[in-house]
């Protein structure tokens, strides 16, 4: 895991703005640094920027830019399956002077080309120059886990890891894009990843499972190599289900521990983050050491469970409590890593996890991003369930007499305690953007945008889970994982997102998905006998999760004063509505969020313009 960011065009950066960027990307690679350039003529130059965080062959021989015969590379990221390849290109005749991911791909890339690309497994985004013909290819990986930022100016293009990265190698920032701003204040965090905007004007970033290829006198455009396909296999059982993905997951739990320094792993009391620490510790024998936050909120609290996981896995195991100590500090601190509003409070508190984690000296922290998308996990799940199976009365009543039991006592959305919700109307999203006529009414000039969602499968549950995997819930937490993780030089590896797993799940029949009022039904019955059946046993889903209350005293006169002072949010926000909700607590779940989003504006806009 590392720091990229590089030029080509006509005017490459001058040393000095090289230096400074460096200096900005340390966090992400504090372990060695190095910048290649190159000039093909005097109107196409290419200059690449690395800084390395060592977790694979940890030896100097294997810093970047990497250079192998015609070609450099600058790559963040990881190809678990190195070994693998590594030995088919052994028998195709490479050779090798590192024992490195970096070097299988620079060496794949050059004998086989993008195509080659499909036999990776890994997380990565990378820039690979070719001498020869002056072509500078950039990817990313499938699901997106890595990041790649993209600004063309009339004179070239840059592309970097983080936004501030660009900028350095620019000598300016790009403008504010306000749009995108109400588009976060308004429909939440869901609604970033549905167009092709970011928080700043003309930056982009390219897109999962896609190439560009920058070439003298070509037009760049953005090439997918990779086409995610849902095929439904009727005739599995569930048995075949369970046994595909305790083989699957097994397998990329397997790779995903395959490093040269130690792991960490991020645990919570639900199935996904013990999946992944049952299955490292029992099946592959690693000695796991955990890291939960505790929440004082009955709501998101789980330390009964843990603990009871921990004696029983015998478990290394440190905890985190809640602080509402230098909030806003922490903030505006947060704000300036991740150059944009911070996402969700989650991940505000997901931040000082990671501090945890690298106070214990850790680069490497392992989390269960995209367990829910692959396989249910939200309550809305079991109302597109319910529409689903509607055709069968049998199963129907059953599936519905145990969401009654099971499921809509907990849930707190009051669009989603509705059994027939998605039976009478399968096109019905606003629970997606609660309340968004509301937070549009709060602004000083009112802004909306419909929701949109792409056909990936005919099947309301199945085209739901698809769009939250690459559109709503998963691009958001791997960008916050991402930032939060390399604020302190830490790799953040998820090991659901693997390819053979993906194409396995998404076959799986819609009918084995929930089961007995159980979500991810056909996981937990796929982890039985690894993953203490506590865990898997519990109906709660209470997710990574605080409410704002929690972390900022709102009683507190100076607190209040701090957030309504004069601010350039205000020219977006009204006072007026603010000051409503701060008299109205306590505050539900999508006014706890808006007020977040309010904050973390807030902060992003005195960080830019001030």
């Amino acid at each position: 895991m590392c720091g990229i960011a590089g030029y080509i065009g006509s005017l490459p950066p001058p040393p000095a703005r090289v230096d400074a960027c460096l200096r900005l990307m340390q966090h992400r690679g504090p372990d060695g640094s190095g910048v290649y350039r190159y000039a093909h003529s005097t109107e196409w130059q290419v200059c690449l920027l690395h800084t390395r965080l060592s977790i694979i062959d940890c030896d100097e021989r294997a810093g970047q830019p990497m250079t192998r015969a015609q070609s450099a590379l600058t790559f963040n990221g990881e190809i678990y399956n190195y070994v693998e390849l590594r030995e088919e290109l052994l028998r195709e005749g490479e050779n090798f002077a590192t024992e490195s991911d970096t070097e299988v791909l620079l060496a794949g890339l050059a004998r086989h080309g993008v195509a080659w690309l499909d036999r990776a497994e890994g997380m990565w985004a990378f820039g690979c120059y070719d001498e020869s013909t002056g072509r500078l290819l950039l990817s990313r990986d499938r699901f997106g886990e890595k990041p790649l930022y993209l600004w063309r100016l009339p004179h070239g293009w840059y592309f970097a890891s983080e936004v501030k990265f660009l900028a350095a190698l620019a000598g300016a920032w790009p403008k504010i894009n306000y749009n995108h701003l109400l588009r976060y204040l308004v429909n939440g965090y869901k609604a970033l990843y549905k167009v092709a905007e970011t928080f700043f004007e003309d930056v982009s970033e390219l897109a999962p499972a896609h190439t560009m290829m920058l070439a003298p006198g070509a037009n760049a455009a953005p090439a997918r190599y990779w086409h995610p396909v849902f095929t439904e296999e009727n005739d599995m059982t569930r048995d075949e289900a369970v046994a595909g993905v305790r083989e699957r997951l097994i397998d990329s739990m397997r790779l995903r521990l395959r490093a040269d320094v130690p792991i960490a792993f991020c645990m919570s009391g639900g199935v996904d983050s013990n999946a992944l620490i049952s299955i490292a510790k029992r099946i592959w024998g690693y000695d796991v050491h955990g890291f939960t936050v505790m929440n004082a909120d009955a709501r998101y609290e789980e330390q009964e469970t843990v603990n009871a996981v921990v004696r029983e896995l015998d478990l290394a195991h440190c905890a985190m409590p809640l602080s509402r100590s230098s909030f806003i500090e922490n903030l505006a601190t947060l704000t300036a890593q991740h150059d944009a509003p911070v996402y969700t409070i989650s991940y505000y508190v997901h931040w000082q996890l990671m501090r945890l984690i690298s106070d214990h000296r850790y680069k490497i922290a392992v989390s269960g991003t995209a367990a829910d998308e692959l396989f249910t996990g939200y309550f809305d799940h079991h109302n597109a369930y319910l529409a689903e199976v509607a055709s069968d009365p049998v199963r129907h009543k059953e599936a519905l007499d145990e969401w009654r039991c099971h499921v809509k006592p907990i849930v707190r959305n009051p669009h989603l305690r509705d059994a027939d919700l998605f039976r009478r109307d399968r096109s019905f999203r606003e629970h997606i953007y609660l309340d968004a006529n509301v937070f549009s009414d709060s602004l000083t000039k009112s802004w909306s945008e419909e929701f949109r969602e792409e056909t990936y499968a005919q099947g309301l549950l199945r085209n739901r889970m698809l769009n939250e995997l690459f559109h709503e819930s998963v691009p958001v937490i791997l960008h916050e994982d991402d930032l939060n993780a390399m604020a302190y030089s830490i790799e953040n590896r998820s090991p659901f997102l693997d390819r053979r797993l993906f194409e396995f799940a998404n076959r799986i029949p819609t009918r084995h998905l929930v089961h007995r009022g159980y979500a991810k039904s056909v996981l937990r019955d796929s982890m039985r006998g690894i993953v203490p059946d506590l865990v898997l046993d519990s109906h709660r889903k209470v997710g990574f999760n605080a409410p704002i209350e929690d972390l900022l005293p709102l009683d507190d006169p100076d607190c209040r004063a701090g957030i309504l002072a004069d601010s350039p949010v205000c020219g977006l926000v009204k006072r007026g509505a603010i000051e409503q909700m701060l008299d109205n607590r306590p505050l539900p779940n999508s006014r706890s969020k808006f007020l977040f989003g309010f904050l973390a504006v807030k902060s992003f806009l005195e960080l830019h313009l001030q």
